[in-house]
């Protein structure tokens, strides 16, 4: 075992049911990270609009792990938000950082999953899937690597989750407390150049600029589910 991975396996506060070696063969053929948003950027609470923010602990993060697996692939991976909900948060976070695309009201997320597939050439195994309840269990039991968000409010649900072998780690941090980073940390030290990440991101070097200049090429898509079938829509 490395030394990073031993470091990893020794002060990561959540509990891993995949080994941190066999995670990170699992990591290896990831191109695509989906987000749950609920639960996941935020406690779960609603606005008077009905929307849940994120903050930029969290933001960062995401960036940092694109970046990443930019430098180790020299490609951007599909970064998705799935949302059983419709959270204007969601679409500006998503605009603001260009991700690939947000499927929001989704009461079946499988629905999503397909789609996402079809239309990025991808396979449910090549998917890295950040979650933390009932409605993400569909999606957690087909994707290649599942994080599931902890909550100390329900532990018979998370046994659950370890019994039916739908996560690979659980998150020692909850959604009102960055477990987004932390998810992000640990696929950055698992999957190697950390160091090299935080310091080109520090630096604001030339290879960061052109992977920024790539990523912002992208333009977020938005869908919705109406009727069983995803529909695009322009906010």
């Amino acid at each position: 075992m490395s030394d990073t991975i031993l470091y990893i396996s020794e002060n990561f506060k959540g509990n891993f049911i995949t080994e941190p070696l066999q995670l990170q063969q699992k990591l290896s053929k990831i191109k695509a990270y989906v987000f749950d948003w609920d639960g996941v950027f935020n406690n779960g609470q609603k606005d008077e609009n009905g929307s849940s923010p994120f903050n930029e602990v969290d933001a960062m993060g995401t960036n940092l792990l694109r970046f990443n697996h930019y430098l180790r692939t020299g490609e951007l991976p599909h970064f998705v938000i799935i949302s059983g909900e419709n959270n204007k948060a969601a679409h500006t976070l998503a605009k603001r950082e260009s991700f690939h695309a947000v499927y929001s009201g989704i009461k079946y997320k499988p629905e999503a999953l397909d789609h996402l597939c079809r239309t990025c050439s991808i396979k449910p195994d090549e998917i890295a899937f950040i979650f933390d309840d009932v409605l993400d269990f569909s999606v957690a039991a087909r994707t290649g690597v599942r994080f599931m968000v902890q909550r100390a409010c329900n532990p018979l649900l998370t046994d659950y989750v370890v019994a039916q072998n739908l996560a690979d780690y659980l998150t020692g941090c909850d959604g009102n407390n960055n477990a987004v980073r932390e998810v992000v940390e640990l696929m950055m030290g698992i999957n190697g150049k950390y160091k090299e990440t935080i310091e080109e991101r520090m630096n604001f070097t030339e290879t960061y600029q052109r992977y920024l200049k790539l990523r912002n090429r992208s333009e977020a898509r938005f869908y919705l589910s109406k009727e069983a079938k995803i529909t695009e829509h322009i906010l």
